[in-house]
């Protein structure tokens, strides 16, 4: 029995250096580079401050956006942001009498390409949870184009957005991230049309986001 017990503890004094070069000690703040580029893919889901006017011409004011970008992060947390996104759809032409829209049945298509940079920072709460929170501004083209047009009617204008979120490590290369932004781009529409008789000029709103991220 001693012979067993002492046989025992020599192989477990044996093989505990070789489990420790196994396992992998936690990931510290200072393993991370000092800038990491990391691209990623978006789905966006926006409830337009135009409301009358989407529901209108749509049906519905909340809206999908498809996209990616690049975030640029660095060790001490702060990071950038540089995204290209993109709604597209075809409704169709409207007016509006007391306050209610009645569509028209003649196609209108809409196209939104926003163009953002934000800066924020990254707080890790977490060894594979960070919260990060950031400000930006962008350029929002606005496109509308229908068959009996000239020519497609075309806008871009400046604005500004804040966003707030967080972002889960799933490997060391890969991770994916929800957050809520709220965007304001103000005067790029209501000068004609459905959106200047429901005295809507704002074209931003509230959106729900999700990323997938390649990139530590």
């Amino acid at each position: 029995m001693k012979t067993t017990i002492v046989a025992f503890l020599c192989a477990a004094s044996m093989t505990a250096p070789a489990s420790a070069q196994v396992r992998r000690p936690p990931l510290r703040p200072n393993d991370l580079p000092k800038i990491s580029l990391r691209p990623f893919f978006l789905a966006t889901e926006q409830r337009f401050s135009a409301r009358k006017t989407f529901e209108t011409v749509f049906g519905k004011s909340v809206q999908p956006f498809w996209g990616g970008g690049l975030s640029v992060a660095f060790r001490n947390g702060f990071y950038v942001d540089v995204t290209a996104s993109r709604f597209k759809k075809t409704g169709q032409r409207a007016f509006f009498f007391e306050g209610q829209g009645y569509p028209l049945g003649i196609p209108l298509t809409v196209t939104v390409t926003p163009l953002e940079v934000t800066a924020g920072q990254r707080s890790r709460i977490t060894p594979n949870m960070f919260l990060y929170t950031g400000f930006g501004v962008g350029s929002y083209r606005y496109q509308e184009s229908s068959q009996f047009d000239d020519g497609p009617f075309e806008k871009r204008h400046v604005g500004y957005l804040v966003a707030a979120g967080l972002e889960f490590r799933i490997t060391r290369w890969v991770g994916v991230s929800g957050d809520a932004q709220y965007t304001y781009v103000s005067d790029i529409i209501g000068t004609g049309g459905v959106s200047k008789e429901a005295g809507e000029s704002k074209l931003g709103g509230i959106a729900g986001r999700f990323r997938v991220i390649v990139g530590r």
